[in-house]
């Protein structure tokens, strides 16, 4: 057209409404997650509903956020959510999750209205936490309904039950040791085929309180590495002569101190499994008992020459399901599991008989020992060795020594309980005296070490394992965890940018050395000299 001299003359314009966009209200919102849920595809949502498929997309992304809402009282066809509440109610729930893992591991009864003060409690402690919170802001009740939400939402169906006391019952106790004698004698088994596991949790990286290595870490925000915790499956015989490779749960699947020293996770102690909770799962569990447990214990009676069979005793927590004599087939036919009844593990199970009160004394007297050596051998205070060079990667080192050293006398009277009849008589006096030699080996070795610690500190610092955590504990548990994701993360990272420089540099290199054989080629006259 410019060639010719003419004038393009532009296409009529068509003129089209402005779409308008449609708010979509809570309410819908909503129902398509509650329908999505129910197993409606994404599609027939979009056809339902005549909204684009990325609309529904997006709803579903979002649909915790949409499910803790509440709609504003009073205004009809309200589309905004009240966003200080719902993101207040959704940390509650994940910090309520955190709380709940820690009363399945120490196998307390759990009921509605226990999980709902809880649930009321935390949301208490982040409204007050929020700045420019405001008294309008309803408070939160936890209410059946919430409940029930929250149930679907996280699974939590088996972990609750109802009318269950909460102290130790005497009379299921005696009853059940009617019944496990009973069965022992009458399937024939021996000590040495008689296990019982359990978990418990453990503050890797814990001082007893009046230390001034604890003192600083309560004075420093955010620096709280006492409070790090994994969980610990322990398991050994009733003849104290077969000790089970533990399992050991973090929430860090390759902790830096791994990458590190180059671990190799299958050569290590214990089973090394990892979760965000750092806690045993069932599918945890199970992979113990094939991978740890079955093929342990088997070799064992084999070289007792004993049958292969045995008895596992259990608690009654989530993680051991009751249907788990079903599941062990094949390979894991030989094992029968006996359950303990609820509230009764302080009283019958043998692993709470001082046993795990054992190890975590000998961890602690080997954590000592491990600090005092190097602050004699290296110039490294106390509280730089504390600070920057232990690590978990030490910690597993100091539970195999902790596990080694749990004497056979403990491991046979922790059965005095249930099983009276498989322990000699000499065995009934007590529990090993060399429990007394560890604490006061703990305190010798702490006070020169300038630290401030006596027999009953060690006492506290043991319980202090099972202690509850308050909201900042959760609070700061979720935010280790997520860090520790993301420092993995940026780990893996700078791995591949190392990896990346490396090659590229080989490249560079390379053509250097192409660019001086060239010019030696060109200008010396003695080839053989200059290859």
């Amino acid at each position: 057209f410019a060639i010719m001299g003419l004038k393009k003359t532009p296409p009529q314009a068509s003129v089209k409404p402005k779409k308008k966009l449609k708010k979509i209200m809570i309410e819908q919102k909503k129902e398509i997650v509650e329908k999505h849920e129910r197993g409606v595809r994404l599609c027939d949502l979009a056809s339902q509903y005549q909204y684009a498929k990325s609309t529904i997309a997006t709803i579903l992304k979002n649909k915790e956020a949409i499910k803790g809402a509440c709609v504003a009282k009073g205004v009809s066809g309200v589309s905004v959510l009240s966003q200080q509440r719902s993101q207040a109610i959704e940390e509650v729930e994940k910090l309520l999750l955190i709380w709940m893992n820690e009363k399945q591991l120490a196998v307390d009864s759990v009921s509605e209205g226990i999980i709902a003060e809880k649930a009321r409690q935390l949301h208490s402690d982040i409204i007050k936490r929020q700045p420019g919170s405001s008294s309008s802001i309803d408070d939160f009740k936890a209410s059946h309904g919430w409940f029930e939400k929250f149930k679907r939402r996280t699974g939590i169906h088996s972990v609750i039950r109802h009318g269950e006391s909460a102290s130790s019952d005497d009379k299921a106790a005696e009853a059940y040791k009617e019944s496990f004698l009973k069965m022992v004698e009458e399937e024939g088994y021996v000590p040495h085929q008689v296990f019982n596991a359990d978990e418990t949790r453990l503050f890797w990286k814990k001082m007893p309180n009046r230390t001034f290595i604890t003192q600083e870490e309560k004075s420093v925000p955010g620096h709280k590495p006492m409070k790090d915790r994994l969980t610990l499956l322990m398991c050994a015989n009733a003849s104290g002569d077969c000790k089970i490779k533990p399992m050991l749960v973090y929430h860090s699947e390759n902790p830096r101190a791994f990458k590190k020293n180059q671990v190799v996770k299958s050569k290590l102690p214990v089973m090394w499994k990892s979760n965000t909770k750092a806690w045993v799962t069932r599918l945890l569990f199970m992979d113990w008992m094939h991978d740890v447990f079955a093929p342990s214990v088997r070799k064992h009676l084999e070289e007792k020459g004993l049958p292969v069979k045995c008895l596992l005793l259990l608690d009654n927590a989530p993680v051991h399901p009751p249907s788990l004599e079903e599941e062990l087939q094949g390979d894991l036919e030989f094992i029968k599991v006996k359950f303990l009844p609820p509230n009764t593990t302080p009283l019958l199970q043998p692993m709470d008989q001082q046993v795990i009160a054992s190890f975590k004394k000998l961890y602690t007297k080997a954590l000592f020992t491990r600090c005092f050596h190097v602050t004699n051998d290296t110039n490294l205070s106390l509280r730089d060795y504390w600070k920057d060079h232990f690590n978990v990667y030490h910690c597993v080192q100091l539970i195999e020594k902790a596990w080694h050293d749990v004497t056979f006398r403990t491991l046979k009277a922790a059965w005095k309980k249930l099983w009276p009849a498989c322990i000699l008589e000499r065995d009934f006096e007590g529990f090993d005296p060399l429990d007394s030699v560890v604490v006061n080996d703990i305190v010798s070795m702490g006070q020169s070490m300038g630290l401030q610690v006596d027999a009953d500190d060690v006492e506290e610092l043991v319980a202090g394992h099972d202690e509850v955590l308050n909201t900042d504990d959760l609070i700061r548990l979720q935010e280790d965890k997520q860090k520790e994701a993301i420092q993995e993360l940026s780990s893996e990272d700078e791995e591949e940018e190392m990896a990346a420089a490396s090659s590229e540099s080989i490249k560079t290199m390379l053509a250097k050395w192409s660019d001086v054989q060239a010019f030696i080629e060109q200008y010396h006259s003695e080839k053989t000299v200059a290859m």
